[in-house]
């Protein structure tokens, strides 16, 4: 975990040292813009349990800062919605928790092409914090014992927990192509993939789960002002 934080670090320290020694070549441009659309999100808990993905919805506004001709830094403010869905293998049951988070990614942006349409790809690391949770079931969850035919050797303690640590981080990336229209607006569409790093639930020796982390998949529409 820490070798992972250590190569986030010196990515982002490399990329800022780059694009300072290009100041004297490119003129700098900047956009400012916003995005949303959907997320495709589930759990990575050890011990494993049965899962399904749950749809969320993310939004968020954009800062894009660029000199190379193909090379550049994006900062993203996102409200985003993650969980878990349980699968009950066509059991009469449903639980599924939702976690909403604010977002901070800080991400590497490589772009190809024209000047009216472009290809690119994101990387960097990003943090976040959990603003709220909730969660629905069809059952009471604090009493899965006494629930006549509820499947039997199955975890639960993920059900009944509720998540304790809000600070999550982690890598994105991702991929996309861009439209130009006269020069000034940008519009946008990326597929892109979260891994998170930092667990939900205690992960101390006595704890029921050594990993409780998030992993998603956001495909979003945006568009961006170019200010210079």
């Amino acid at each position: 975990m820490n070798m992972i934080r250590n190569i986030a670090l010196a990515l982002l320290l490399s990329v800022i040292g780059l694009t300072a020694s290009a100041q004297a070549h490119y003129t700098s441009k900047v956009a400012i813009g916003g995005k949303a659309g959907v997320t495709l999100s589930k759990m990575s808990f050890a011990p494993s349990t049965k899962q399904s993905f749950v749809v969320g919805e993310t939004m968020g506004i954009t800062v894009r800062y660029w000199e190379e001709r193909h090379f550049g830094l994006i900062a993203e403010l996102n409200l985003e919605q993650r969980g878990w869905k349980e699968n009950f293998e066509g059991a009469p049951f449903s639980f599924e928790r939702k976690l909403n988070y604010i977002q901070l990614p800080l991400l590497t942006h490589i772009f190809f092409g024209g000047r009216t349409v472009k290809g690119f790809f994101n990387l960097g690391p990003e943090v976040g914090y959990m603003i709220s949770t909730s969660y629905s079931s069809n059952f009471d969850v604090h009493n899965i014992a006494n629930i006549p035919d509820f499947p039997p050797n199955r975890e639960t303690d993920q059900m009944v927990l509720e998540p304790t640590n809000k600070f999550d981080y982690g890598i994105s990336g991702g991929a996309g192509i861009e439209f130009t229209i006269k020069r000034k607006h940008l519009i946008n569409l990326e597929a892109r993939y979260y891994f998170g790093i930092g667990n939900i639930f205690p992960d101390e020796r006595r704890d029921t789960f050594s990993a409780s982390r998030g992993m998603s998949i956001l495909v979003t529409l945006g568009y961006s002002y170019r200010l210079k």
